[in-house]
């Protein structure tokens, strides 16, 4: 069988690949701890679930509704972007979709044309490169320093003349990075003097901790707001992962397009999950705010054990989202290994704890955490990988080095 380019040139997720790995370990009765995949741990809550059920109870879920979405779920998003962000976005301006990654890929299909390229910070999430490839089009990364951020400077560096699209995203996957009002505000400015569409992927916007503020590229002006698309859901801050609703919100034209993609793609999300959607939007917000301060207690309480692993290196603590990324070229070499792959490879079959190679976001010598697994799970992940790694200090000092990987 003959696959088209398309096809061929895409690689599957690397966060789904280990997570499925490890889920299809733990079916095998071992005692894997899976740090791979960006899910929250918790139930989605009761208010959330409870209006799903009425919904089928109701009778209102069995039928297809506009493919961008029931009129009364973008009322609810409305909403919610008046109150999280203070900027008004009119029905025909906001699109539901199925699921936040499908936002992002449906605009890459509106915006991105053959040869078409689209600025990526380095590191990035795994999926943005192989939309944009699914697209037509080019992955141009951008450099970043030690806070994994860039600037107009390092855009500069990046821009030519094909350039049309930038992504942001803040809380930004897989580092943690929060991006200030100040920040966002110059490389709004630049994006808007270059004539490039700015995409804020705001799925983490909720998840910000330790005193720390989000802000978005909406918010950053009338100009900027103007030239960026909105893109966020449900996913994360509501721990609705499963349900799959996101939304883009953007100018009435682009929506448009967006609309009509769909309507040959996906059809409409799925209902009930829209209903759901009405009810956690709609909701005060409190068990947002439990989770919240749940992800903000392991953080504080991981981050300096993770710093203790031998060969294991961290930069700032992170902000926002959940998850934490160090550099581990040094455990890398004192393991006797080759890669951070190799490395994510031995800690799955020896240690039973399942990370990320960073190189799937761009920077290979990293390996991604996630912190959205209990507290106990994740000191007890920490214990496991620091055991392991200490048991090549010991060797490293008795003269003994290396490891069998089979």
């Amino acid at each position: 069988m003959k696959f088209s380019e398309r096809a061929m040139q895409v690689t599957p997720s690397a966060t789904v690949k280990v997570s499925n790995t490890a889920k299809a370990m733990i079916r095998e009765g071992i005692d894997v701890i899976n740090l791979g995949i960006g899910e929250p741990d918790f139930k989605t809550p009761k208010v959330i679930s409870d209006a799903a059920i009425s919904a089928i109870q109701a009778g209102k879920t069995s039928f297809y509704t506009p493919a961008s979405g029931l009129p009364q779920l973008k009322e609810a998003i409305a909403n919610r972007i008046k109150q999280d962000y203070g900027v008004i976005y009119p029905a025909d301006q906001i699109s539901v979709t199925s699921g936040a990654k499908m936002g992002l890929y449906v605009l890459m299909q509106a915006l991105v044309d053959q040869g078409t390229e689209v600025l990526l910070p380095k590191p990035s999430w795994v999926s943005y490169r192989q939309q944009v490839l699914l697209a037509g089009g080019k992955p141009v990364v951008v450099e970043t320093g030690d806070d994994f951020k860039i600037t107009p400077e390092t855009l500069d560096a990046a821009v030519t003349r094909n350039c049309k699209v930038l992504v942001i995203n803040s809380p930004q996957n897989p580092t943690g990075t929060v991006y200030s009002k100040d920040e966002l505000a110059a490389i709004g400015k630049w994006a808007v003097f270059h004539n490039i569409i700015l995409i804020a992927d705001d799925i983490y916007g909720k998840l910000v901790y330790n005193q720390n503020a989000f802000y978005s590229l909406v918010q950053a002006g009338d100009e900027i707001a103007a030239s960026t698309v909105l893109v966020n859901g449900v996913s994360k801050a509501y721990s609705m992962t499963g349900w799959r609703i996101g939304y883009v919100a953007g100018a009435p034209e682009l929506i448009s397009k967006v609309n009509s993609i769909l309507s040959h793609s996906t059809g409409n999300p799925a209902t009930v999950s829209q209903y759901a959607a009405i009810a956690a939007f709609e909701s005060d917000q409190s068990e947002v705010e439990t989770m919240r301060k749940a992800f903000e207690e392991r953080l504080n309480k991981i981050y300096p054990l993770v710093q203790e692993i031998p060969g294991f290196k961290l930069a700032a603590k992170p902000q926002g989202a959940f998850y934490l990324f160090p550099n581990v070229e040094e455990a890398v070499k004192l393991a006797g290994l080759n890669s951070s792959a190799e490395l994510v490879d031995v800690l799955l079959k020896k240690a039973h704890v399942a990370v990320v190679d960073g190189d799937a976001f761009g920077m290979s010598g990293y390996l991604r955490l996630s912190y959205a697994a209990s507290l106990e799970n994740l000191l007890t992940a920490v214990e496991r990988i620091t055991k392991f790694m200490n048991q090549f200090l010991q060797k490293q000092t008795s003269g003994g080095i290396g490891i069998e990987t089979d």
